[in-house]
């Protein structure tokens, strides 16, 4: 199939709950209503993928990276 337009989201976990937990998890209710609102739109998931970033120093903050195309 081929696309004519492509779309890359970035959704990650909450600053907080990083600091004051050590980790907070992916928000998957966020995830899932833009995942719905962009499908509504045309757009079809492609690829995604969970990176891991240092976040103030001590901490990791995990985020997905998904693209989408239509």
């Amino acid at each position: 199939m081929t696309y004519k337009e492509y779309k890359v989201l970035h959704v990650t976990e909450g600053g907080l709950g990083t600091i004051i937990f050590g980790a907070s998890g992916i928000p998957i209710k966020q995830l899932e209503v833009t995942l719905n609102t962009e499908a509504a739109d045309g757009w079809v998931l492609i690829f995604q993928f969970v990176e891991q970033k240092r976040f103030l120093l001590f901490w990791k903050r995990e985020a997905v990276i998904i693209t989408l195309a239509r």
